[in-house]
């Protein structure tokens, strides 16, 4: 999941200045430990915000209080390429930064930015991990990445009062949810709450339609781009996605409304205090957003129902995450290692996945650490999955492709969202703008 954010500026410095101070205020809390990083502060980077935020500084300080290192988060806003890669040329790179792209992560190590990480985080990675997310960390072979949080990105999100009051239980298949939908509509609440303001959550509907239509060999090969958008197969997916789209009765606000609404903005609309909708699709997240935010007991004011089954296909598990990585140009590069093979132990998944919002693809981490009963039921599909786990395709893409606010796969889906009358059309435009993407 990406998040728009405010670049945190200044702050580093005075960290790698004092020495003992983090942003805020009063020293930071060393505690037990051996104290090995005692005096080392490390920078770390990612996009995340708010609750997220929150919750993974806990996890910092529990690696502060391990090794006696001192931790600085900076956030980056959607744009981590272009935010590190400016760091870089700046000569203030920070030593780690939380990836959520795998293409990102593979432009990264193509531009000579990573360093392999050690073989401690390996062997924790070998035993605890299916062996794809060593491979979606992995370029030509060496393990850059270890994705510490997961997205279980294939399921939807609803309120019971909702559908029971609509007389609806969760469905099956893609057709039964539009059914399902249109029943919910026709009791005066709409269908589904879609943020379409935000592009990468209309990549995510597009790819669990795409994975259990066409199947997960062609989903691979279009996520190489090995296959051309312009396939049957993608126009196919577009038309499936469109009667949704098109359908103003079960969108809130239609279209419109739905091109003005954001991620957490659609998860209010359907568990705020004036609902709009009884369902919205998007990750395991939601319910973090639906917790912490409108006060909802997940499993009774909100449950999920798996993404459905389309034209006949098996049901898609979608995945997305957050890698970490070590950058070269990082000033501190033992403790930088230090922390990522610390994020490899249960240990360090366990500090998050009890403040609540986190999933782990880490199997040796116990199920009982998570906070709720459908967070347990969530990462152990996910665990479960095992290699049959397909990565975010837009995630994988090179970022102006599948990563970019304002243009690429997120626009003209937001495109085809205003007017979804165009499936051939679309697939053309995603195939111009990923042919030139791919050979950057």
């Amino acid at each position: 999941m990406r998040r728009r954010t405010t670049l945190l500026t200044g702050c580093t410095a005075l960290v790698l200045a004092l020495g003992a101070t983090a942003c805020g205020g009063g020293p930071v809390a060393a505690g037990g430990g051996d104290k090995a990083l005692d005096g080392q502060t490390i920078t770390v980077a990612g996009v995340w915000s708010g609750t997220e935020q929150k919750n993974f500084q806990k996890v910092l300080d529990a690696f502060t209080e391990k090794t006696g290192a001192k931790t600085q988060f900076v956030s980056t806003g959607d744009n981590v390429s272009t935010v590190v890669g400016s760091k870089i040329e700046g000569g203030n790179a920070p030593d780690v930064v939380m990836v959520p792209q795998v293409g990102v992560l593979k432009q990264f190590a193509q531009k000579g930015w990573l360093k392999p990480l050690s073989k401690k985080t390996e062997q924790s990675v070998d035993a605890g991990y299916a062996p794809v997310w060593k491979e979606y960390g992995s370029v030509d072979g060496t393990l850059y990445g270890l994705y510490f949080k997961a997205a279980h990105k294939s399921t939807v999100w609803y309120s019971p009062d909702a559908l029971a009051q609509a007389g609806v239980k969760p469905p099956k298949t893609y057709d039964e949810m539009l059914k399902a939908g249109q029943t919910v509509s026709d009791s005066g609440l709409a269908a589904f709450s879609v943020a379409g303001q935000d592009g990468w959550t209309l990549t995510d509907w597009f790819e669990n339609v795409y994975l259990s239509q066409a199947g997960p060999e062609k989903y691979d090969a279009l996520a190489a781009h090995k296959l051309k958008w312009t396939d049957a197969s993608v126009v196919d997916a577009l038309t499936t996605l469109g009667k949704l789209f098109k359908d103003k009765q079960l969108i809130a606000g239609g279209q419109k409304g739905a091109l003005n609404t954001d991620f957490p903005g659609s998860v209010e609309k359907v568990f705020g205090p004036e609902p709009e909708a009884g369902m919205v699709y998007e990750g395991d997240f939601v319910a973090g957003v639906a917790k912490d935010q409108f006060g909802k007991k997940v499993g009774e004011d909100a449950n999920f129902f798996p993404f459905p089954a389309v034209a006949g296909g098996e049901a898609p598990v979608v995945s997305g995450g957050d890698a970490a990585v070590v950058l070269k140009d990082g000033k501190n590069q033992k403790a930088a290692q230090a922390l990522l093979e610390f994020l490899a132990t249960p240990e360090a998944s366990a500090v998050w996945a009890e403040a609540g919002g986190f999933l782990s693809p880490n199997k040796k981490l116990d199920l009982a650490s998570y906070g709720d009963d459908v967070t347990r039921a969530t990462a152990k599909s996910l665990v479960q999955a095992g290699d049959s786990v397909r990565f975010d395709m837009s995630d994988q893409a090179p970022a102006s492709f599948g990563g970019t606010k304002g243009t690429g796969e997120w626009k003209l889906l937001q495109d085809f969202l205003r007017d979804p009358s165009d499936p051939k059309g679309t697939a053309a435009k995603l195939e111009a703008a990923a042919a030139k993407a791919y050979q950057d």
